[in-house]
C-alpha cells in the first residue's frame, strides 16, 4: 500500500510543520509521506526547514490581495497540489482566507489548525478575545475547511487552563503545545482511513 500523501500550506516559522516532520520521523505518522510545502511568503522559516528534511517545498506568489488567495494565484495553489497527488491538504499557520474553488477542487480533503475553542473566537486575535473574556479555558481545534471562515465540521480539540497569570504569550505558548499533539493525531486518524466526513459527529473529539 502506497503511502497517505499530505500537503502543507504554511506561512510563517511554521512550528506546526516541524512537529509534524517530526512525527513522521519517530513513526507516529507511520503511513504519512509529506509530499509537499506551499507558502505564500518567499522568507517563510518553514521552507527552509522542509527543504533540509528533504521535502519539496515552494513559495507561490499569492497575488495582489494580502489575507486571501484569488484568482491566478489560487489557480497556481490548486495546481501545484493538484500534482501533488495530496490525499490531504492541511493548513498550519497558512494566513489567507480559502475561497471556494480551492476548496471545491479537493471536497473534505482540507483541514485546518485553529488555536481557539471553536466556534469561540474565529479569525485572528484569539488568546487576546480569550483573557478579556475571562474565560477560564482555551484551546485549539483542527476542523475541515469550508466556505466560513474557521466554520467548518470540527475534528479534534485540546484545551488548556487560563490562569491568572497568563498574558498572551504565555497563553499562546501552551495552546501551541496543544496544537503540535492534536494536527498530528488527526492526521494519524486520516491516514488509517478512520474520517469520513459525512459520517463524522458533529462534536469534537476532545483530548
Amino acid at each position: 500500500m502506497g503511502k497517505f500523501k499530505i500537503a502543507v500550506l504554511v506561512s510563517g516559522r511554521g512550528s506546526n510543520l516541524d512537529a509534524i516532520i517530526k512525527a513522521v520521523r519517530d513513526k507516529k505518522l507511520p503511513l504519512v509521506q509529506i509530499a509537499l510545502v506551499l507558502s505564500d511568503n518567499p522568507a517563510a522559516k518553514a521552507i527552509e526547514t522542509a527543504r533540509k528534511n528533504g521535502i519539496k517545498a515552494l513559495y507561490i506568489s499569492p497575488g495582489k490581495f494580502k489575507t486571501k488567495l484569488e484568482g491566478e494565484a489560487e489557480s497556481s495553489y490548486i495546481e501545484a497540489l493538484r500534482k501533488s497527488k495530496a490525499d490531504l491538504i492541511v493548513l498550519a499557520g497558512f494566513m489567507r482566507i480559502i475561497k471556494p474553488p480551492l476548496i471545491q477542487s479537493f471536497p473534505n480533503r482540507i483541514i485546518n489548525i485553529h488555536p481557539s475553542l471553536l466556534p469561540k473566537y474565529p479569525g485572528l486575535h484569539t488568546h487576546q478575545r480569550a483573557l478579556e473574556a475571562h474565560d477560564l479555558e482555551a484551546g485549539c481545534t483542527v476542523h475541515f475547511v469550508n466556505e466560513i471562515t474557521d466554520g467548518g465540521k470540527r475534528i479534534m480539540q485540546a484545551k488548556v487552563p487560563i490562569l491568572e497569570t497568563d498574558n498572551e504569550e504565555t497563553l499562546a505558548r501552551k495552546v501551541l503545545e496543544k496544537e503540535h499533539i492534536i494536527l498530528s493525531k488527526v492526521i494519524q486518524i486520516f491516514s488509517e482511513g478512520k474520517i469520513n466526513y459525512a459520517s463524522f459527529p458533529d462534536e469534537p473529539i476532545v483530548v
